[in-house]
């Protein structure tokens, strides 16, 4: 993603992906799990009445559920571009006196009037945004005066294990490109959001091989959709020698896959627009995949 918050990719082909991904999801997700996890618990250090919230890109419904306990009064929205997610979710959902609805909508055009939730939730799903700051003015003219919003998402050291490995076999994108996190802090600030909060956490995830990495990725419905990506599959060669280049990152029997993760929030209020912030950017931390 350039500076300038255009993201060069194919909504299309992300729609569709996660469409075929709403089975295979929840096999894959454990890193979208622990994401999910750190930023619901950044909800208990901040005070929101909570009356409708919204979960933006919420996949198969696991923040929306946790939210759903968490204000036991709120009705809850689920929000996704993918049916298919959409679906998953309410099958698992309570089936009776349940306060949840569920939205097929993309976030850079909700279908929603001015005004209408007091917590818009997103984990994992800004990166897919054509144009960033597109979301955030969404986000900002759904909420609420006195509404949070709180995220997460991807920067730019994100499978840069897997970016440098496919740099040695191929020209074309064939990892996704993401923003930095001050862009993303002058893009809130940009649309109107209050003192917005920054944090960077870097997590890596170990594997035996690439190939499993890869499934993961794909059972994710998270690979490549870049405008500019390569097609089709690779050749035999081209293959081992992108499983010869990633070798190269093996420590201690394992190959690492690290991720940027970037957690946000920022409030909307009726009063001036203050846009000083406040960053931190934490050490590694490991997370074994699962087998």
């Amino acid at each position: 993603m350039k500076q300038d918050g255009l993201n060069q990719i194919d909504k299309a082909v992300v729609r569709a992906r996660f469409n075929k991904a709403s089975t295979t999801y929840d096999a894959h997700d454990f890193l979208q799990r622990e994401v999910a996890k750190r930023a619901l618990e950044r909800l208990d250090f901040v005070t929101v009445d909570v009356q409708k919230a919204i979960d933006l890109g919420s996949g198969t419904g696991r923040c929306a559920r946790e939210l759903s306990q968490r204000y036991k009064k709120a009705h809850i929205t689920h929000g996704d571009l993918a049916w298919s997610m959409l679906d998953r979710a309410r099958s698992l959902a309570p089936r009776w006196f349940s306060r949840q609805q569920y939205v097929c909508a993309d976030v850079e055009q909700l279908p929603f009037k001015e005004d209408c939730f007091d917590l818009a939730f997103s984990s994992l799903s800004l990166q897919w945004c054509l144009r960033l700051e597109n979301a955030f003015n969404e986000v900002r003219r759904i909420l609420k005066p006195g509404g949070l919003f709180m995220f997460t998402t991807l920067g730019p050291d994100t499978l840069k294990e897997l970016r440098q490995a496919f740099a040695t076999v191929s020209g074309s994108e064939h990892v996704n490109a993401f923003i930095d996190m001050h862009d993303i802090g002058d893009l809130l600030g940009g649309s109107g959001f209050a003192d917005p909060v920054m944090e960077t956490e870097y997590l890596t995830v170990e594997y035996d091989d690439v190939m499993t990495l890869m499934r993961d990725l794909k059972g994710l419905g998270a690979a490549n959709a870049a405008l500019e990506r390569g097609r089709g599959l690779l050749g035999k060669a081209h293959l081992k020698a992108l499983i010869a280049a990633y070798e190269q990152h093996r420590r201690d029997g394992k190959l690492p896959a690290t991720y940027e993760v970037i957690f946000g929030h920022a409030w909307v209020t009726a009063g001036p627009v203050l846009q000083s912030g406040t960053e931190h950017v934490f050490p590694l931390q490991q997370l074994r995949r699962r087998r």
